[in-house]
């Protein structure tokens, strides 16, 4: 599961929708919390991608690194470091061209050779 999952980071990485969604099952589900608080759930690989394609002017670079991977039971744990710069000024006073770093952790599981679930954890 580690080779799809580094695949997975590397389209991510670079932005890349469509070879993002290479790596997911037509069924995958993605999950984000924030503070212990689902914030974003999709279902299926279109809602996904909706999501993907809306988001991706929001930075002008990201980066995520697996800081410690695992496996148990069929499931991929990463202790996630992601960096970004954003593209744009938002409303809550972040402003084109400022960056953020964060610590946080991913959850994977796979189905037929490909990711079925993401849910990203942050505080």
């Amino acid at each position: 599961m580690r080779a799809l999952i580094d695949r997975y980071i590397d389209a991510y990485n670079r932005i890349d929708v469509d070879a993002m969604l290479a790596t997911m099952h037509s069924e995958v589900i993605f999950e984000n919390y924030t503070a212990g608080v689902l914030s974003v759930r999709t279902v299926g690989a279109a809602e996904l991608r909706h999501l993907a394609e809306s988001s991706r002017h929001l930075f002008s670079a990201r980066h995520q690194t697996i800081a410690r991977y695992r496996e148990a039971e069929g499931v991929a744990y990463a202790d996630i470091h992601f960096q970004g710069t954003f593209a744009v000024d938002l409303p809550n006073g972040i402003r084109a061209g400022q960056s953020i770093a964060l610590d946080g952790r991913s959850e994977y599981r796979e189905r037929d050779g490909l990711l079925i679930y993401i849910a990203d954890y942050s505080e």
